[in-house]
């Protein structure tokens, strides 16, 4: 049932917004219905602390530089139909759209993958079993044995891989053989109005990441993320109706509030912790796609489509643009 080359691609773009697409064997329910209003509250308040919080659709001009952005929810969902309605014309009139990784890329990554095994799996050394904590390696391998990875190859995985595939519920693994999510439909547009598509970042820019985070952190995120491991039908679902509402900073929000409550952590350890991952894998790759959309948007109209976590914040690709002259403008959906 394993198919690891198949899906990486997608798998790493998902993990920012921890997403899974909603089979209807899914039953998960929106956590924010009924949570209790003052700690709703209190999310709202954290999310609309940080600029540009909410929204899926923006225009950015200076100039005669025109880009248009949209935020994505990396997996399968129908309501990406109703988007795509919108988003299509302004599609076809680009002269270059920007994904996050583009046809090109994507078939590196999985030539590489298929060249060099080692980089999502463990060829040499000790394997999670040797390495983990029982306690965890227990939880991992009973969590990835109900995604169809069994015990002996689940240990082989590199924690990194091992962790996004937590990020799938059990429910929805069956349809994960190729998921094309928005940004799927936004590169079949482009490409069906015959118009470039390029990625934003190297396509080997995932290993580059998880290289930078350490083993204690690496290792206390697969814990943090096994925490929820019992309600992940239920935060796929709030993922997804947050997302559509314009208010994925909700689930980021609402994953600290969470990490606040559990044993053995402080608020102060959970926010630096939540500071590091934002910087580590999110907001250096910002930093390195704004020059890519400046001087694609200096040879004409962009459309640039990524995941919708990467548009708020102080380091967000919105507030990044607005630093450099920047008019932001959020459009309808």
């Amino acid at each position: 049932m394993l198919r690891i080359p198949a899906r990486i691609a997608t798998l790493f773009s998902g993990l920012f917004l921890m997403a899974a697409p909603l089979a209807a064997e899914c039953k998960g329910r929106n956590l924010f219905a009924d949570m209790p209003a003052d700690r709703l509250a209190r999310i709202e308040a954290a999310v609309d602390a940080v600029p540009y919080p909410k929204g899926n659709y923006w225009r950015a001009t200076r100039g005669d530089e025109v880009i248009t952005l949209i935020g994505t929810y990396h997996l399968d969902d129908p309501r990406h139909m109703t988007t795509l309605k919108v988003i299509g014309p302004e599609i076809a009139a680009a002269t270059t759209v920007l994904v996050e990784a583009g046809p090109v890329e994507r078939k590196q990554l999985l030539d590489l993958i298929a060249r060099d095994p080692s980089k999502i799996m463990i060829v040499d050394g000790p394997t999670l079993i040797e390495t983990l904590p029982p306690d965890l390696w227990a939880g991992l391998s009973k969590a990835l044995e109900m995604r169809g990875v069994p015990g002996l190859m689940a240990a082989k995985l590199q924690p990194w891989y091992a962790m996004v595939m937590l990020g799938i519920p059990p429910c929805a693994v069956a349809q994960m053989a190729d998921p094309k999510g928005l940004d799927g439909l936004v590169i079949d547009t482009a490409e069906a109005a015959g118009v470039p598509v390029q990625g934003l970042e190297p396509f080997d820019t995932v290993f580059s990441i998880f290289g930078r985070l350490t083993q204690a952190e690496m290792v206390s995120m697969i814990r943090s993320t096994l925490a929820i491991e019992d309600q992940a039908e239920d935060y796929a679902a709030t993922l997804a109706d947050s997302y559509f509402a314009g208010k994925s900073r909700m689930i980021w929000e609402f994953l600290r509030a969470v990490s606040y409550d559990m044993p053995g952590f402080t608020p102060e350890q959970v926010d630096a912790e939540f500071a590091r991952m934002e910087e580590v894998l999110i907001a250096t790759r910002n930093r390195s796609w704004v020059p890519v959309l400046r001087n694609a948007a200096a040879k004409g109209p962009v459309f640039a489509a990524f995941g919708a976590l990467h548009l708020s914040g102080e380091a967000g690709v919105l507030n990044l643009l607005a630093s450099e002259g920047y008019t932001l403008t959020e459009l309808p959906l």
